[in-house]
Order: structure tokens, then C-alpha cells, then sequence
């Protein structure tokens, strides 16, 4: 799969331009903007209109599993790469009213702020779940009849579409989820206004969401919502879909190794 990375290293010092397997464009949002409609909750024509929260650790902790790819130091900037294509994608859905950050991370805070997303500090530093919950208590302050969503801040070849598609589908259930690419863990579990979000992430959540009662969402060529990165693997299948701009660019920064199973 070297020959992905040698696109991808083309693509340094150009503009980041649609390519099949490496690069792909979204629409950046302008700093501080939101995706029009409805101030929260459905349309007036019946639309849900989401509000996301994506959870982010403090850059330094994150992706720990993916110290062979690019060696220690890229971790961090991987990471960040990853979520700000995330939530740029995630903003330009029309389905999504806005996106909520839950970090800590002064540097991902200041990036991801530039995008359009809501940073929410992470008042109870208790984990991913309390995270979560504590970032859809923030929207719901703000917003009660909000449909809140969580998703998965390591999603860099997020498709606006097919996240659109995935939104649609949770929109007919109180709570309900999508399995990771694995189909152990999971990227996204949504709830409907006035619904709990009750967040059972990590490792095999799957299996802990069926049993919370949230349905398990099934939506044909949805691979990109799927495919979360945590390893160099699961990197290299991400960029098989084409990733955003931001993780194209941390990519193409990399040498060029000989191979192993922990290399790209």
C-alpha cells in the first residue's frame, strides 16, 4: 500500500485536490459559523436537525496505538488531523445544527474553533462516557429540545452523505447506534429530543449498546462513518476511502518506509 502514501506525498506542496484513494475536499465552514435552520430539534417540514458531540482526549494521550506510523511524535497531529476533518465534514451536513467538542486540549480547542465547532471543556475529566454525556447536557442547557448524537472523533474519511444517510436512519428510533468497521465497537449513538443519550463506549460497545436498548442502525455505503482509526491498518483502509484534507496532509509529511506491520 506504499503507492498511497507516494500519492499522497505528491499532493505536498499543492492544493489538496479530489483524487480516488488519498485526498478529498469538503466545504470548510467560516470560523465561528453554523449550518442554517432551525435553532434546534425538527424543521418545520418534520427534519431532525442534530446537534453532534464529539469527544477529543488531550492530544499528548491520544492514539497511542499509532506510534508505528510516523513514529511517536506524529500521534498528536494525527489525532488533531483526524478531528478537524471530522468535524468539518460533520458541519457541512445540512442535517447537522452544529457540532459540540467536548477536549480540553488548548491547541485543538483553538483549530477546531476555527472550523465552526463548540468547545466544551471537560468538566468532569472522568472518561469518554462522562465526556459525552457531559457534552450533551451542555447542548440540551442551551438547546432542551435538542437531538443530540455522538460521534467518533477519528473518522478522517468522513462522507457529509453518508453521515447524512446514518442521521436519517436515527432519526426514526429514540436511541440508536452504528457499529464500528470491526463491528465490535461503535462510532455513533444518537438520541431523540427529550431522550438520554446513556453512553456506553469503548471496546466491545456494541454489544453494550444492544443491551442498553438502542437500536442498531444497518445503512448500505455508510464505510466512511464506520471506519475509525486507531492503528496503522486501520489507516491505511482509510485511505483506501480517501480521507479529508488535513489527515492527507499529515500522510503525505511521512517517509516513505519498507514496510512491516506497523508502517504505511
Amino acid at each position: 500500500m506504499t503507492w498511497l502514501l507516494r500519492a499522497a506525498a505528491w499532493l505536498l506542496g499543492v492544493k489538496c485536490r479530489p483524487t480516488p484513494l488519498v485526498c478529498r475536499e469538503h466545504r470548510t465552514p467560516r470560523p465561528g459559523a453554523r449550518p442554517s435552520g432551525p435553532p434546534c430539534g425538527s424543521g418545520d417540514n418534520g427534519a431532525v436537525h442534530w446537534s453532534l458531540v464529539v469527544p477529543l482526549k488531550p492530544l499528548a494521550l491520544a492514539k497511542s496505538r499509532l506510534a508505528g506510523a510516523g513514529g511517536g511524535a506524529m500521534r498528536p497531529r494525527f489525532a488533531l488531523a483526524f478531528a478537524q476533518d471530522t468535524v468539518a465534514a460533520a458541519l457541512s451536513c445540512p442535517a447537522v445544527r452544529g457540532v459540540a467538542v467536548v477536549t480540553d486540549d488548548p491547541l485543538a480547542a483553538a483549530e477546531l474553533t476555527v472550523l465552526g465547532a463548540r468547545i466544551v471543556p471537560d468538566a468532569p475529566a472522568a472518561g469518554l462516557n462522562a465526556a459525552l454525556a457531559h457534552g450533551a447536557d451542555a447542548v440540551r442547557a442551551t438547546c432542551p429540545g435538542a437531538a443530540v448524537a455522538a460521534l467518533n472523533a477519528d473518522l478522517p474519511a468522513l462522507r457529509t452523505a453518508e453521515l447524512a444517510q446514518v442521521l436519517a436512519a436515527a432519526s426514526q428510533f429514540p436511541r440508536a447506534f452504528l457499529a464500528d468497521s470491526a463491528g465490535i465497537g461503535t462510532t455513533f449513538l444518537s438520541a431523540a429530543p427529550g431522550v438520554e443519550l446513556r453512553p456506553a463506549f469503548g471496546g466491545r460497545s456494541r454489544s453494550r449498546h444492544l443491551r442498553s436498548g438502542a437500536v442498531e442502525i444497518a445503512v448500505e455505503g455508510a464505510d466512511s462513518v464506520r471506519r475509525d482509526v486507531d492503528t496503522a491498518d486501520d489507516l491505511r483502509d482509510a485511505l483506501a476511502l480517501g480521507v479529508g484534507p488535513y489527515t492527507a496532509a499529515r500522510c503525505a509529511s511521512l517517509p516513505l518506509p519498507g514496510g512491516g506491520a506497523d508502517t504505511l
